[in-house]
């Protein structure tokens, strides 16, 4: 079935060169057509072809859905209390994970996939028509694959992270954790994973481990990711540049050798037969909100020309939101980026840093994942900030 959204004030494309507007490639008085799932055609409203239905958007702003590239979903638990001893002066360690740990081995499969519904749904309402969903809140064998076969029930972007922390079992026997890591977890994990991750920090895994846990995942076909720089200065980010990551996420801590070496895989495409492509730098200003921690230099990067995606590390201990929006207005309050480099960073930005050119974007051939505001413009995202702007949401041409 066809469905025609015209009337379209400003159409965000995020197709450089194919609009007015920069970046964001963006169209006036415009329509987009919709079969079969994928975006048929796009241009001016008064060229659009016939369909068979038609959503009027009343001069509203339409964006590519979010693309959420960093998330952890699959977990039990309540961690406000140490929120709120944080608003209160407590630094952030990274320490909790291991409350979550205990509730999420304790949980059932019903309830873990309960709160895994639930944020979907929440960060959908909310726009986010792409979610990334990460393990590592089970860090056992059994706990880790069935994290990742919840977590891939809603989104085909699930990432390995039994590396998030060494357990307290294994507190005295790290070496012997990575040896789990790489071998019967990672077996057990494999058939659900798209992608896998380490937390390289201090208190958590060094470089050398991050590294051989990186490689093995590599190894039986998992793209890499990774936490990195986000505590202080450290070794992530170049290891993630090293192994050609596709993201490192975090980076609030950068040295200029850092920035040099992100800036240094850019590559101005999607990726390229036998060529290298760009390791993305995400951030994830809710993780600073919610520690009261210095929020990256977002202008440093952009500025270097790093490729940057924004995400909302929704998790319940340092990052509790699931608002793309938010995620965006705290960007260009916060860390020094333009509403349109904000906007880019959450819809196109977050696409490559899943390697992916059919999201994040609207052309034809792309699937249809949109957003219409209830705002005339792009702007209000940052403009208005808290308030709840998405009128309607489209996912695979579906209206939600």
């Amino acid at each position: 079935m066809s469905l025609l959204v015209d009337n379209i004030g400003e159409l965000v494309t995020n197709e450089a060169g194919r609009g007015e507007g920069g970046p964001l490639g963006i169209r006036r008085r415009a329509a987009v057509l919709v079969e079969d799932g994928e975006v048929a055609w796009v241009g001016p409203a008064a060229d659009a072809p016939a369909a068979e239905r038609r959503i009027d958007a009343r001069g509203a702003a339409v964006l590519p859905g979010f693309v959420d590239s960093h998330a952890h979903l699959v977990f039990a638990g309540d961690r406000a209390a140490e929120f709120a001893a944080r608003m209160a002066g407590q630094p952030y360690t990274g320490g909790g994970i291991r409350t979550t740990v205990g509730a999420t081995r304790a949980a059932s499969d019903g309830e873990l996939r309960a709160t895994v519904r639930r944020l979907h749904a929440e960060a959908l309402r909310q726009g986010t028509t792409t979610i990334e969903i990460k393990s590592g809140y089970g860090l056992t064998v059994a706990d880790e694959a069935r994290s990742l076969r919840i977590a891939a029930e809603v989104t085909g972007e699930t990432t390995f992270l039994g590396a998030h922390v060494v357990p307290p079992e294994y507190a005295d026997r790290p070496d012997e954790y990575v040896g789990l890591v790489c071998g019967p977890m990672l077996a057990a994990a494999r058939p659900y994973a798209r992608w896998i991750d380490v937390f390289c920090e201090r208190g958590a895994f060094d470089a050398d481990h991050a590294r051989a846990i990186l490689t093995c995942g590599q190894a039986v076909g998992l793209g890499v990711r990774l936490h990195a720089n986000q505590l202080g200065h450290g070794p992530g980010v170049q290891l993630g540049v090293e192994l050609g990551a596709a993201s490192v996420d975090h980076c609030t801590h950068l040295t200029d050798a850092d920035v040099d070496a992100l800036a240094s895989t850019r590559f101005d495409c999607m990726c390229h037969e036998g060529g290298h492509t760009t390791t993305v730098a995400t951030l994830l200003p809710g993780a600073e909100f919610s520690t009261r921690s210095p929020y990256p230099d977002a202008r440093r990067l952009l500025d270097a020309g790093v490729t940057v995606a924004l995400a909302t590390d929704c998790n319940p201990g340092s990052s509790y939101t699931s608002s793309m929006p938010f995620c965006v207005a705290l960007a260009v309050r916060e860390m020094r980026m333009t509403p349109a480099e904000a906007v880019w960073a959450a819809t196109a930005g977050g696409a490559r840093a899943l390697r992916r050119d059919d999201i994040g974007v609207l052309r034809p051939g792309a699937r249809a994942d949109l957003i219409i505001l209830d705002a005339p413009s792009h702007l209000h995202l940052a403009y208005r900030p808290g308030v709840p702007l998405i009128r309607k949401v489209l996912h695979n041409g579906v209206p939600q």
